[in-house]
Protein backbone atom coordinates (compact mmCIF):
# COMPACT_ATOMS: atom_id res chain seq x y z
CA UNK A 1 0.00 0.00 0.00
CA UNK A 2 2.88 2.06 -0.33
CA UNK A 3 3.31 2.82 -3.40
CA UNK A 4 -0.17 3.88 -3.52
CA UNK A 5 0.33 6.27 -0.92
CA UNK A 6 3.26 7.84 -2.85
CA UNK A 7 0.38 8.58 -5.17
CA UNK A 8 -1.63 10.62 -3.82
CA UNK A 9 0.49 13.81 -5.31
CA UNK A 10 -1.31 12.56 -8.53
CA UNK A 11 -4.71 12.34 -6.74
CA UNK A 12 -4.62 15.68 -5.84
CA UNK A 13 -3.54 17.11 -8.90
CA UNK A 14 -6.37 15.03 -10.82
CA UNK A 15 -8.98 16.69 -8.81
CA UNK A 16 -7.74 20.13 -9.23
CA UNK A 17 -7.76 19.30 -12.73
CA UNK A 18 -11.03 18.05 -13.10
CA UNK A 19 -12.40 20.55 -10.77
CA UNK A 20 -10.53 23.29 -12.60
CA UNK A 21 -11.34 22.54 -16.09
CA UNK A 22 -15.36 21.96 -15.37
CA UNK A 23 -15.59 25.33 -13.66
CA UNK A 24 -13.54 27.27 -16.26
CA UNK A 25 -15.69 26.07 -18.91
CA UNK A 26 -18.95 26.91 -16.53
CA UNK A 27 -17.70 30.15 -16.16
CA UNK A 28 -16.26 30.58 -19.90
CA UNK A 29 -19.98 30.63 -21.37
CA UNK A 30 -21.08 33.39 -18.63
CA UNK A 31 -17.99 35.27 -19.48
CA UNK A 32 -17.92 35.31 -22.60
CA UNK A 33 -21.76 35.92 -24.02
CA UNK A 34 -23.85 34.65 -20.97
CA UNK A 35 -22.80 37.13 -18.37
CA UNK A 36 -26.39 38.84 -18.61
CA UNK A 37 -28.77 35.73 -18.84
CA UNK A 38 -26.57 34.42 -15.85
CA UNK A 39 -27.13 38.03 -13.64
CA UNK A 40 -31.26 37.82 -14.37
CA UNK A 41 -31.30 34.12 -12.97
CA UNK A 42 -29.41 35.04 -10.17
CA UNK A 43 -32.31 37.73 -9.57
CA UNK A 44 -35.19 35.50 -10.56
CA UNK A 45 -34.17 33.35 -7.41
CA UNK A 46 -33.77 36.19 -5.44
CA UNK A 47 -30.51 37.28 -5.21
CA UNK A 48 -28.42 40.67 -6.29
CA UNK A 49 -28.11 40.63 -9.77
CA UNK A 50 -24.02 42.05 -8.86
CA UNK A 51 -23.45 38.48 -7.43
CA UNK A 52 -22.99 37.36 -11.01
CA UNK A 53 -19.91 38.91 -11.18
CA UNK A 54 -18.56 37.13 -8.16
CA UNK A 55 -20.14 33.66 -8.97
CA UNK A 56 -18.18 34.70 -13.16
CA UNK A 57 -14.98 34.91 -10.82
CA UNK A 58 -15.15 31.94 -8.85
CA UNK A 59 -15.57 29.71 -12.00
CA UNK A 60 -13.30 31.49 -14.09
CA UNK A 61 -10.31 32.64 -11.92
CA UNK A 62 -11.03 29.79 -9.49
CA UNK A 63 -11.20 27.69 -12.33
CA UNK A 64 -7.77 28.87 -13.42
CA UNK A 65 -6.52 28.89 -10.02
CA UNK A 66 -7.03 25.29 -9.38
CA UNK A 67 -5.24 24.02 -12.70
CA UNK A 68 -2.36 25.10 -11.87
CA UNK A 69 -2.45 24.91 -8.08
CA UNK A 70 -1.98 28.31 -7.26
CA UNK A 71 -3.62 29.59 -4.17
CA UNK A 72 -5.34 26.24 -4.24
CA UNK A 73 -7.61 26.14 -1.15
CA UNK A 74 -8.78 30.04 -1.56
CA UNK A 75 -9.72 28.89 -5.02
CA UNK A 76 -11.53 25.54 -3.47
CA UNK A 77 -13.57 27.76 -0.73
CA UNK A 78 -14.72 30.12 -3.60
CA UNK A 79 -15.85 27.25 -5.64
CA UNK A 80 -17.48 25.44 -2.71
CA UNK A 81 -19.09 28.93 -1.73
CA UNK A 82 -20.45 29.68 -5.60
CA UNK A 83 -22.04 25.83 -5.68
CA UNK A 84 -23.55 25.72 -2.51
CA UNK A 85 -25.35 28.45 -3.43
CA UNK A 86 -26.20 27.07 -7.01
CA UNK A 87 -27.53 24.33 -5.12
CA UNK A 88 -29.55 26.11 -2.80
CA UNK A 89 -31.16 28.34 -5.04
CA UNK A 90 -31.25 26.84 -7.94
CA UNK A 91 -30.90 22.76 -7.78
CA UNK A 92 -32.43 21.94 -4.53
CA UNK A 93 -36.13 22.09 -5.56
CA UNK A 94 -35.55 19.73 -8.07
CA UNK A 95 -34.25 16.87 -6.00
CA UNK A 96 -30.93 14.85 -5.99
CA UNK A 97 -30.75 13.06 -9.80
CA UNK A 98 -33.76 15.05 -11.57
CA UNK A 99 -33.48 16.64 -14.62
CA UNK A 100 -31.61 19.40 -12.96
CA UNK A 101 -31.07 18.19 -10.01
CA UNK A 102 -28.15 18.79 -7.27
CA UNK A 103 -26.31 15.37 -8.13
CA UNK A 104 -23.62 17.03 -10.21
CA UNK A 105 -23.25 20.27 -8.44
CA UNK A 106 -22.97 18.23 -5.00
CA UNK A 107 -20.01 15.81 -6.64
CA UNK A 108 -18.02 18.96 -7.62
CA UNK A 109 -18.56 21.08 -4.28
CA UNK A 110 -17.82 18.16 -2.50
CA UNK A 111 -14.45 17.84 -4.53
CA UNK A 112 -13.97 22.03 -3.79
CA UNK A 113 -14.30 21.27 -0.34
CA UNK A 114 -11.85 18.31 -0.07
CA UNK A 115 -8.87 20.63 -1.78
CA UNK A 116 -10.05 23.27 1.28
CA UNK A 117 -8.33 21.01 3.75
CA UNK A 118 -6.11 18.94 1.21
CA UNK A 119 -4.72 22.02 -0.30
CA UNK A 120 -2.68 21.71 -4.41
CA UNK A 121 -0.25 18.88 -3.34
CA UNK A 122 3.12 18.87 -4.33
CA UNK A 123 2.56 18.97 -7.88
CA UNK A 124 1.16 22.38 -7.68
CA UNK A 125 2.58 26.11 -7.86
CA UNK A 126 1.54 26.55 -4.46
CA UNK A 127 4.36 23.94 -3.27
CA UNK A 128 6.65 25.25 -5.48
CA UNK A 129 5.98 28.78 -3.91
CA UNK A 130 6.07 27.62 -0.42
CA UNK A 131 9.57 26.01 -1.53
CA UNK A 132 8.32 22.41 -1.56
CA UNK A 133 9.97 22.59 -5.30
CA UNK A 134 7.53 19.97 -6.35
CA UNK A 135 6.47 16.57 -6.26
CA UNK A 136 10.03 14.93 -5.54
CA UNK A 137 11.36 17.41 -2.80
CA UNK A 138 9.04 15.76 -0.29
Amino acid sequence: MRFLDRLQPLALMALRLVLGIIMLAHGYSKLFGGFHKHAALLSSVGLPWWLAYFSTSAEVGGGILLIVGLFTRCAALAVCIDLAVAIWKVHWKNGLIAEHGYEFPLAIATIAFALVFLGGGPISLDSVRKGGGGWGKQ
